[in-house]
């Protein structure tokens, strides 16, 4: 008569041995990261490297954005705004619902923002539509937007303080007197 195992020992037996060949394993490096000084030396090592490829990593894709963010931005002035009411009236709600709809994903965000860009250099107060943008467009979009205004300079802001000071005396309570 022959002995055969069944499925579900066999399934038992190889995860305990798999269990017990990781906790070895976890025993083993952390005896070795507590008592081998080369060791930990070489883990600092690593991890430094790693933070370095990640930080030139990040500074690269930042610089890409940029040059893409100047890109897009002369792209744009080179295809020129509309100059009359209606077409620009148009074109600013074409552009900001294009812009919302593009704010959803994280991958279209610099197309988001210049849309966004669009409707503003149609706009007729640029500095309140930044206002209305502060409040409901993402702040990473919202980042790209300024960086595009920035690169423009063609915009007519005027300064933050001063839209905002506008606004400001009837919310804040003060009275005249």
């Amino acid at each position: 008569m022959s002995v055969s195992a069944r499925p579900a020992t066999i399934a038992l037996i190889t995860l305990g041995a798999l269990t017990t060949g990781f906790l070895a394993y976890a025993a083993y490096f952390d005896h070795k990261r507590r008592t081998d000084p080369e060791f930990r030396k070489n883990l600092k090592r690593e991890s430094r490297r790693i933070a370095k490829v990640a930080r030139e990593e990040a500074e690269a894709q930042g610089a890409n954005q940029k040059r893409k963010i100047r890109q897009v931005v002369t792209e744009a002035q080179e295809e020129g705004f509309p100059t009359n009411v209606e077409e620009k009236e148009s074109y600013f709600m074409n552009e900001v619902g294009h812009g919302e709809v593009l704010c959803q994903n994280e991958k279209t965000h610099v197309e988001a923002a210049l849309c966004f860009f669009k409707a503003l250099k149609v706009y007729p107060q640029p500095g309140d539509l930044i206002t209305i943008y502060d409040k409901t467009v993402p702040k990473p979009v919202l980042d790209i937007v300024a960086e595009m205004v920035a690169f423009d300079g063609s915009i007519p802001i005027g300064g933050f303080g001063g839209i905002s000071g506008s606004d400001a005396g009837g919310s804040t309570g003060a009275v005249d007197e």
